[in-house]
């Protein structure tokens, strides 16, 4: 369970929308907050943060397209489509503005969020994650250079081969999420046993690896999507958060390409921010909302 302030767990449903089946977890009052997770994640990447929120927000946290304990469809693993899946499960929920609030995949199709549907978007906090179209695909090569610099991405092309990865991966969910999470962070320790189970037991449902590797397996679609929505810049405020044994301050830098009225902060940790530092992440995102308010 994810709690509030108060200590009450998150509410939790299911609605359709965008011709799936989304879950997902809401709490607190005020303006509308949304949380979108990254991979290996689920929304209970957000258990630290929400209710450091919920004091001054209805946060919303779903479980995107395919992951936790969302709908599984055949297809629709674009960034773009799965931000039109958060756009319709907001509106489903009547919140006409909100503020979103992303991490790791969750940032790029929570840019395309604020892209395509900009009445609805108040403002992006993007943490942790690279474009597509615009050099995430490079961290696949085997270079000198990116194993050195720590930013060799090798499972990239391995996810992008059909059929090999389930057969292999099926039956050592555990083992994979495990080294993922551990192996991204400074303090591996904050990959806690609770966080390791539920996240072994979203991905082990049926269809869930294959779900999550339909993700990357759109990212030819995802860079040309960007490349689109990069013509025209966004005028809403952006935050963008990077931890420095990870992406750091290249967060800054990338979406400066894609915004202009941007903010940077680095923290001194590595990619999974909500978990590894809560507090200090809660203490730069309060100040950011509280001005869109």
């Amino acid at each position: 369970m994810i709690f509030d302030h108060h200590g009450t767990p998150a509410r939790t449903g299911r609605a359709t929308v965008n011709g799936t089946s989304l879950h997902y977890r809401t709490s607190g009052s005020g303006p509308a907050v949304v949380l979108l997770h990254g991979v290996p994640k689920t929304s209970y990447h957000w258990r630290h943060l929400l209710p450091k929120l919920t004091p001054h927000h209805t946060v919303v946290a779903p479980d995107l397209r395919g992951l936790g304990d969302s709908a599984r469809p055949a297809g629709g693993y674009d960034s773009a489509t799965m931000s039109d899946d958060i756009a319709a499960l907001m509106g489903h929920l009547g919140h006409s503005t909100y503020t979103v609030i992303g991490e790791d995949w969750g940032a790029v199709i929570g840019y395309q969020l604020a892209a395509r549907h900009r009445d609805h978007v108040n403002a992006l906090v993007f943490a942790e994650a690279l474009f597509p179209g615009f050099g995430f695909e490079d961290h696949n090569a085997l270079t000198p250079e990116m194993i050195s610099s720590g930013m060799h991405m090798w499972h990239l092309g391995f996810y992008f081969q059909p059929d090999v990865p389930e057969m292999l991966i099926t039956g050592h969910e555990r083992e994979l999420i495990t080294y993922m999470i551990k192996s991204e962070r400074s303090n591996p320790d904050t990959a806690t046993p609770d966080a390791i189970e539920e996240y072994v037991r979203c991905y082990s449902m049926p269809g869930a690896i294959r779900a999550m590797l339909s993700i990357y397996r759109a990212i030819h679609i995802d860079g040309e999507q960007n490349r689109q929505a990069a013509q025209k810049k966004l005028d809403i405020p952006v935050l963008a958060l990077g931890g420095s044994a990870f992406i750091g301050d290249r967060n800054e830098s990338q979406m400066r390409l894609f915004a202009h009225d941007v903010t940077g902060h680095v923290f001194d940790a590595g990619h999974d921010l909500a978990e590894e530092v809560p507090g200090e992440m809660a203490e730069v995102v309060l100040p950011f909302l509280a001005k869109q308010m």
